[in-house]
């Protein structure tokens, strides 16, 4: 380091000015910490600020309504069965278990008659954070309307988030006919699909009923009657329980981002390295949360029921109105904590992060030689590998995943570490935040 750039630093220490690491010197092998650093400038790589703070009273509402399953037509599935603590806010499943299922987490089942929702269930940690896009194909955004049949009443990504699967027959509302766990018709099933704000009102109808809910609404929203409470107020309060309890920025990765050069191992670094650059997973993964504001076909295999006028493809992106050149292309997810969320990509195909950093060392191949007995066993019959289906999946593979990376094993490992590093140790036991018991009285677990 030449005596000016020694200065700059001292300077910066003082506060005087902001020295970031020096440029490499020729014929001077630069450091993975220097390497590291310069590569975060190019991406945009920067830490998440805090939460903004949320008032108790709507939290302990969201809270309640979060793990109640009162939400659901037939009583007998909440937000939290899909986005399961114990499962770091996913299911553990390829493809999630809505309403008739039984159990919980990876040992969940189908109920009689029913299908599985076509998409993994995405988890919700850090949920909260800015995204531009929520859900696979990037249905809720902040862009524009989400869906030409539903007009939702907020602008809020986290309340429209909430708002969305209650409408959904598999996810939580049912089919006509269904009985609920007590034996009575459910109601909510009875609307038709084109009636969203009836069945917002038929949720409410419901929560009003039970005198504990009415206390919590009325200490989140003292201003307003039980009586003209909508369902944007519960999902309100769905919206502040997540930022609450849900944003996990503590990891090593984050502690190195404030300059802690030992917060990340040697094999980390590596893969940082390797990350932002020869491996070209920045590509699409940057910016503060690595990820989250992009769509990419990443020749993933096809599996499940299928989504639309695609069925029994799912053409994510692509099956919107207006985005028939996005065919097979999903939300690049954001990348922190993600070695807690397996199984990976929109159907859950592969299941560990090793598997999936082999998926992008050669896309084409691992799509064309894909093993289905790697799937669980309740999905694999419903593999889509025919010739047809693998040749228009390539067709439209993103353009920065058609050449082949030629990763070793080691860069694999070292990548994974990097991975790895996102995870922040608070996440790994979400237990605490799983109430005793909620006001309608019906089961948590």
């Amino acid at each position: 380091m030449t005596r000016h750039v020694r200065t700059l630093c001292i300077l910066a220490v003082l506060g005087v000015i902001a020295c970031n690491d020096p440029a490499p010197i020729q014929g001077v092998p630069e450091s993975l910490d220097a390497q590291l650093r310069r590569q975060f400038t190019q991406w945009n790589i920067v830490p998440i600020g805090e939460a903004p703070h949320q008032d108790p009273a709507m939290v302990a509402l969201g809270q309640a309504l979060m793990f109640d399953k009162i939400l659901s037509g037939n009583r007998d599935v909440s937000c939290a069965t899909c986005h399961d603590p114990t499962q770091h806010l996913t299911d553990g499943l390829a493809l999630a278990v809505g309403t008739g299922g039984n159990g919980s987490g990876p040992a969940r089942t189908l109920g009689a008659g029913r299908v599985f929702v076509p998409r993994n269930a995405p988890t919700l940690l850090n949920s909260p954070i800015g995204l531009p896009y929520i859900f696979w194909d990037g249905r809720l955004t902040r862009f524009g309307p989400p869906l030409p049949d539903v007009v939702l009443p907020t602008n809020d990504l986290l309340q429209a988030q909430a708002m969305l699967p209650v409408l959904n027959r598999v996810e939580m509302r049912g089919e006509k006919g269904d009985l609920d766990v007590f034996g009575n018709p459910n109601e909510l099933a009875q609307f038709d699909d084109t009636q969203p704000n009836a069945i917002w009102q038929g949720v409410m109808h419901r929560l009003v009923a039970v005198p504990g809910y009415v206390t919590l609404f009325n200490a989140a929203f003292p201003s307003i009657p039980s009586t003209s409470l909508t369902f944007q107020d519960m999902a309100t309060a769905i919206a502040a329980f997540q930022t609450d309890a849900l944003m996990k920025t503590g990891s090593p990765f984050d502690r190195y981002l404030a300059r802690d050069n030992n917060a990340l191992s040697v094999a980390a670094k590596r893969g940082g390295v390797l990350f932002f650059g020869e491996a070209r997973c920045s590509q699409c993964h940057n910016g503060p949360f690595l990820g989250g504001r992009d769509f990419a076909n990443s020749g993933v295999p096809q599996l499940g029921p299928g989504v639309g006028q695609g069925a029994p493809l799912d053409k994510g992106r692509g099956e919107l109105l207006n985005f028939q050149f996005y065919q097979f292309a999903f939300r690049v997810p954001p990348l922190r904590n993600v070695e807690l969320t397996a199984p990976y990509f929109h159907n859950g195909s592969f299941p560990t992060l090793e598997s999936v950093v082999k998926h992008y060392n050669d896309v084409s191949t691992s799509l064309r030689t894909f093993d289905p007995s790697t799937l669980p066993a309740s999905v694999q019959s419903s593999y889509h590998g025919d010739v047809g289906t693998i040749n228009a999946v390539l067709a439209t593979l993103d353009g920065r995943l058609q050449s082949p990376l030629h990763l070793t094993d080691a860069q694999i490992a070292d990548l994974v570490a990097f991975l790895k590093s996102l995870t922040d140790p608070a996440a790994r036991d979400l237990s605490g935040i799983v109430p005793a018991s909620v006001p309608s009285g019906l089961p948590v677990r």
